[in-house]
């Protein structure tokens, strides 16, 4: 498996404290929170774009997404292209976007498709084509069973589109599904899985390693011979309460079973 972590779970820290903490723990992909605070986010130049890709792909390292803010069915206008060309500079295999349906109905319906859905259609087929979206298990659509709705509604209406999956498998677990059952969903759209700790007991709270029972094995099982980016989400920006990610990513190879990743 290809193994690597995303960046919110150093939030604020360097993009050398970043490379040493992957190449020290024997990460090989990163996800980069794009937000004006973090070093990457989509003000910078030309000129720091290329140096940005330049250390990152002198390091060894591969780009699992750009993990923007952007809902794409949210109401307001969100700023998709210019997530989409700081991704495509960088390299990126694609854009995190998150559903963010907010009206009554947060994901659609047999008698069809939301108005934020509608909005997100509209927005994928103008949106470049040159980088995937990936669509997050996340908010309106937590589940499997609701992404895969909204992506075969777009195989539909909107040939060719680039928008494809990213399983948050904490999401799904919370809400029922197994991996088995998630991953059946989402396999054809499928491009990156993220993972995280969390305590079923506690509401699905993030919790260190060894305190939760995230079905890590079953999730595992499910992708048994598959070669997606396999993406530790430290929610350390959102849950201080968490370990750091340097007293994290040494005990993640031991919770995954070492030989697991490469």
């Amino acid at each position: 498996m290809r193994l690597g972590f995303a960046t919110l779970g150093c939030p604020g820290a360097s993009l050398d404290d970043v490379l040493a903490l992957a190449k020290g723990n024997n990460f090989t992909g990163l996800e980069l929170r794009a937000a004006p605070e973090e070093f990457t986010h989509t003000g910078l130049t030309p000129a720091q774009r290329r140096e940005l890709r330049g250390r990152i792909e002198d390091a060894g390292l591969e780009i699992f997404a750009i993990s923007s803010y952007v809902r794409l069915c949210a109401v307001e206008e969100q700023p998709l292209e210019a997530h989409l060309e700081l991704a495509a500079d960088l390299g990126a295999l694609g854009v995190r976007v998150f559903p963010g349906d907010d009206t009554d109905t947060d994901a659609g319906t047999p008698d069809g498709p939301s108005a934020g859905e509608i909005r997100a259609l509209d927005r994928v087929t103008s949106a470049p084509r040159d980088v995937p979206i990936l669509f997050e298990t996340h908010d309106s659509h937590s589940t499997g069973r609701q992404v895969a709705a909204f992506l075969a509604l777009l195989d539909t209406d909107a040939p060719g589109h680039q928008v494809r999956a990213l399983w948050d498998s904490s999401h799904t677990w919370s809400h029922g599904e197994t991996a088995a059952e998630s991953y059946a969903l989402l396999r054809p759209w499928l491009e990156l899985v993220q993972f995280k700790q969390a305590d079923s007991r506690q509401d699905y709270r993030p919790v260190a390693i060894d305190d939760g029972d995230f079905p890590i094995q079953d999730l595992l099982a499910a992708l048994d011979g598959t070669d997606y980016p396999l993406s530790l989400e430290w929610e350390l920006k959102w849950h201080p309460h968490l370990p750091s990610l340097a007293e994290t990513l040494p005990a993640v190879h031991a919770w995954l079973g070492e030989g697991s990743v490469r």
